[in-house]
């Protein structure tokens, strides 16, 4: 990848030796290869910290947790514990103005979080049966308050090292690779499960192998992590913590920004972290279905990546989520329909196009989110901008898993059916009784997310960019970019010349044909 020219590169000699602790502390200039340097660190990082993103969250996280006996709404908990945390950014603000060193403050911290799960691994073990859930709610608060100061010098640190023109794409490549990586892993760690649970009567042996392999990768990558350089901070004005967090309140481009993402992750937490408590709990499939229909979806991530990356570099991030939101909201509405009310001959099909539909949006979703609030947030002034739209968007992702959560136990008890009768007119006997919808539990909570997701588009309407177009042309290049990709992946030469059918010609003879008519 080419790395055009950055607002700290100069032409110097790159790089210090890791074992000089001067390494360690921020540079006055970054040279082009200091640039190259941390952007090939960074991918090395997600390597191995995508093992303890992968085996430490989703499913596994869920299955763990149900395993200890948790119950709806302590799941809700659970995925609220890390939102929550992000309380911790004001705190991480003070720190990073103050001493000015991102590097060090992401070492430091990230080396706290990760060990945390060598703790979570051995608790049930060790801690009386009674204790289980609340000690793993404690331990996971510390893993995710300080994973949130990780967050806030880190995404600062990397606003100002990584150039604005190759955002798209370099973060499309990082997360391909992670999602590719976490494919493999998740599928060793179901079957580990499954096996885990066949032969001992509980997964909970498994569970702490896996947590503790976690745990040592995501310590692994620290090693990457210390090799990338840091260019120094811009001088601020000396404003107060109060000033400094009221800017990008008052700044109207970024307040709309964080106006959506709010919407949006009250919307996606809402919904997604009862993704895996319904495969698991109410239609009873076991880990392996559970992941393998995840890494379906991961699969599906790694082909799209790089056709969103190059949409968001080549017109904007909004323009890209106006198209890939959309269809990521739709899945929502699609889970209620895979019982009626127990699973049936389409529940595995619906399942199956849940996760290919969800693979392909979330790609654009979670690259261009991201993207959008840092090319929104100003250089120099990342920390406070992006802290701030973590904190509010972290406020939003706390409530909506509990209140999902409680939803979701309360709605046990009302079940609403529609059915299609047919009824014989001459003795009014029914012919047949055909279930149209069944809803019940947590099927109100991904109706609700849907109407909740739906606003967050709206308000996605009011977000200003550079470079954004309708969403018309989007959707075209997207159609154009998977034909290329069905060319290049099908070995079916009659699927090609599908593929390669001038519809658009088709069209406009239709056209001729109504007006010579």
């Amino acid at each position: 990848m080419k790395v055009l020219s950055h607002p700290n590169a100069i032409r110097a000699d790159a790089g210090r030796s890791p074992l000089d602790m001067t390494y360690f502390h921020p540079k006055e200039s970054l040279s082009e290869d200091d640039i190259r340097l941390g952007m090939r660190m960074m991918l090395y990082d997600a390597a191995f910290v995508t093992v303890l993103a992968i085996l430490t969250t989703g499913a596994f996280l869920v299955g763990f947790a149900l395993a200890l006996g948790a119950s709806n709404a302590v799941v809700g908990v659970i995925a609220a514990a890390g939102p929550l945390a992000q309380i911790l950014q004001l705190p991480s603000i003070v720190l990073i103005e103050r001493y000015r060193k991102r590097k060090l403050l992401t070492l430091y911290a990230a080396a706290v979080s990760r060990m945390t799960w060598f703790f979570i691994a051995l608790a049930p073990w060790v801690v009386p049966r009674e204790y289980w859930i609340p000690s793993f709610l404690v331990l996971l608060f510390v893993h995710f308050a300080t994973g949130n100061l990780t967050n806030c010098a880190w995404n600062s640190w990397v606003r100002d090292l990584v150039p604005t023109p190759v955002f798209g794409t370099f973060f499309a490549k990082r997360m391909a690779l992670a999602t590719f990586i976490g494919a493999v892993l998740s599928v060793a760690g179901a079957i580990a499960v499954d096996m885990g649970k066949q032969h001992y009567g509980s997964p909970i042996g498994a569970y702490t192998g896996i947590f503790v392999i976690a745990a040592v990768s995501a310590v692994v990558s620290l090693f990457f992590i210390a090799r990338m350089p840091e260019p120094e901070m811009p001088v601020q004005s000396g404003a107060t913590v109060r000033e400094i967090l009221r800017q990008p309140l008052r700044d109207a481009t970024f307040r709309s920004v964080l106006i959506f993402l709010a919407w949006w992750n009250f919307a996606v937490n809402f919904a997604a972290p009862f993704f895996a408590v319904y495969m698991i709990r109410k239609l009873e499939m076991s880990m392996v279905w559970v992941i393998g229909l995840s890494v379906l979806s991961q699969m599906v991530n790694v082909l799209f990546f790089r056709v969103w990356g190059r949409l968001a570099d080549r017109y904007s991030n909004k323009s890209v989520l106006t198209v890939s939101g959309p269809l990521f909201i739709v899945t929502f509405l699609v889970w209620p329909f895979t019982t009626m009310p127990d699973a049936y001959f389409l529940t595995i099909p619906l399942l199956i196009a849940i996760h290919v539909l969800a693979g392909i949006s979330t790609a654009g979703v979670t690259l261009c989110t991201s993207n959008l609030a840092f090319k929104a947030a100003p250089y120099g002034k990342a920390t406070a901008y992006l802290a701030v739209n973590a904190l509010i968007s972290g406020v939003m992702a706390t409530i909506a898993p509990v209140a999902a959560g409680l939803v979701g136990d309360y709605c046990e008890r009302f079940e609403l059916q529609i059915m299609l009768r047919g009824i014989d007119t001459v003795t009014g006997a029914a012919r047949f009784d055909v279930p149209t919808v069944d809803l019940q539990g947590l099927d109100y909570v991904f109706l609700l997310a849907a109407v909740f997701g739906a606003i967050a588009i709206h308000r996605l309407l009011a977000v200003r960019e550079e470079g954004e177009v309708e969403e018309a042309v989007v959707r075209q290049e997207l159609m154009l970019q998977m034909r290329r990709m069905a060319r290049q992946v099908s070995t079916v030469a009659g699927m090609r010349q599908v593929i390669n059918f001038p519809f658009g010609t088709l069209k406009q003879w239709r056209q001729r044909r109504r007006e010579t008519e």
